[in-house]
């Protein structure tokens, strides 16, 4: 019995703590598992809108084409310069018979990821020759400008924006009949029947003898979006490592004609991308001194925004300083009218700076964090109810603890298809494969403005402990 009462007595002092909290709110992750604690609001976060750093973009899994007029930001302009291979790869011999192209197609395969006005914008692409061969060897970055002929088109087509729809194609087979096919989303764009002839057909043995001589003789092909098309464009993601040029053409040996196809596919490639912004986010960029009221958050190397939490400490030590921080969530809401008509950017990622200047992952979005709850939980998510959520309790506790010092914080875009349940310390760069972007509110202090009710603000849940 002895032990009974004990036990009983503790577990009555437990429940009568618990219950002596002040504005308690259930933040457990589920029912079964809530805690209750006193909430504390802290909208006096400093936020600041910063260029992205500049990234490679050779051999992306995703490739930006686009021409975007954003009227909330301004325009970019996304650009491809890719290396023509042999069929195969390997040496090529023509067939010795007579050859008529009936057509040559440059095919581009869509990714998941475009941005920008699907319904009313028309687009139009146009295909140069690069004077210059993108090397396997060099990392090329976005600001990279490509020398490319563009006094002579080889090939243009306008288009609507149909990522998701498939096409159907007739199929060439040698000796038999052709057949329709259906192929997956993709721009079929037509190219010069001479360019073929003139670095395929009637190429020398020399240029064709390998991989190697045909490049540097052709160099490679340049894609760019003509930026005189109505409506406000959008940016393309492109599936390089599938796409290629098809060749439809007919073989003659006397009374005896055949149609066949050879296919040129990709080798290394990659983006140029340009942005130019509107004279509101020049002035949002040129003013560093004080927090801004909005900011920005833009993909393809676009804009990142700094954030700091300057009284953090002061709201909690009036709270008391025996706490512990039971919950602790960044919410960012964007600007009124900046959903409409383009969606705000589908996913952010939260990171920070380490003592040498390097991107790292916060605490709650490492795997190796005894605090980590998985992707789903850290957040960064666009959610129905117009907002991001990011749980980021183990690091605000540390801020707050000092032991982890703030050496700079930032919100960046990022895929959404990125995978952060395998991160690694230095997971998160600069990304040119999502073209979304985020125009939020941030420190907003007069009441009265449209904004105010969604500013930026860090949701702090704690418990006093018991000494």
């Amino acid at each position: 019995m002895k032990f009974f009462r004990i036990d009983l007595l503790t577990l009555l002092i437990s429940l009568f703590i618990l219950s002596s909290c002040k504005n308690q709110d259930g933040i457990g992750l589920n029912p079964d598992q809530s805690l209750n604690g006193t909430l504390l609001v802290d909208d006096n976060i400093a936020v600041n809108t910063v260029p992205e750093d500049s990234v490679i973009t050779n051999g992306l899994t995703k490739t930006p084409l686009g021409y975007f007029n954003d009227p909330q930001i301004g325009t970019t302009e996304s650009n491809v310069a890719a290396v023509l291979s042999l069929p195969l790869s390997s040496a090529y011999t023509p067939p010795s018979n007579t050859i008529t192209i009936d057509s040559a197609v440059l095919v581009l395969r869509y990714a998941n990821g475009f941005y920008g006005d699907s319904l009313t914008s028309k687009y139009k692409v146009n295909v140069y020759q690069l004077n210059e061969k993108p090397l396997s060897t060099i990392n090329y970055y976005n600001t990279r400008a490509w020398n490319y002929n563009n006094s002579v088109l080889l090939g243009t087509k306008t288009f609507n924006s149909r990522t998701h729809t498939p096409v159907k194609v007739t199929d060439i087979v040698s000796g038999a009949k052709d057949t329709l096919k259906t192929l997956p989303p993709q721009v079929r764009v037509p190219i010069s029947a001479s360019f073929i002839n003139n670095n395929l057909f009637n190429a020398s043995s020399t240029v064709l003898a390998s991989n190697t001589l045909f490049q540097n003789a052709v160099k490679g092909l340049y894609f760019t979006m003509d930026k005189t098309q109505p409506g406000a464009g959008g940016t393309f993601m492109l599936q390089m490592d599938s796409s290629n040029v098809m060749v439809y053409y007919r073989t003659t040996d006397g009374t005896t004609t055949d149609t066949a196809t050879v296919t040129l596919p990709f080798a290394q490639r990659a983006a140029q991308i340009k942005h130019t912004y509107n004279a509101t986010v020049q002035g949002v960029l040129s003013n560093q001194a004080a927090p801004n009221s909005t900011f920005y958050i833009q993909g393809l190397a676009g804009l990142r925004t700094k954030i700091s939490f300057p009284n953090l400490k002061d709201i909690v030590t009036a709270a008391g300083s025996d706490i512990v921080i039971n919950r602790a969530e960044l919410v960012i809401t964007p600007t009124v009218g900046s959903t409409i008509p383009f969606t705000p950017q589908t996913r952010l990622n939260m990171y920070q700076l380490d003592l040498a200047n390097q991107r790292t992952v916060i605490q709650d979005a490492s795997a190796a964090d005894k605090r980590y709850l998985g992707v789903d939980v850290f957040g960064g998510f666009y959610t129905a109810k117009n907002d991001y959520h990011f749980i980021i309790t183990g690091y605000i506790q540390d801020l707050i603890t000092g032991k982890t010092k703030d050496y700079g914080t930032y919100l960046g875009a990022t895929d959404f298809a990125d995978n952060i349940s395998s991160i690694t310390s230095t997971y998160y760069q600069a990304t040119p494969q999502t073209a979304g972007r985020l125009v939020a509110a941030g420190k907003v202090t007069n009441t009265s403005l449209p904004d105010y009710p969604y500013r930026i603000k860090l949701n702090i849940i704690y418990t006093k402990t018991i000494k």
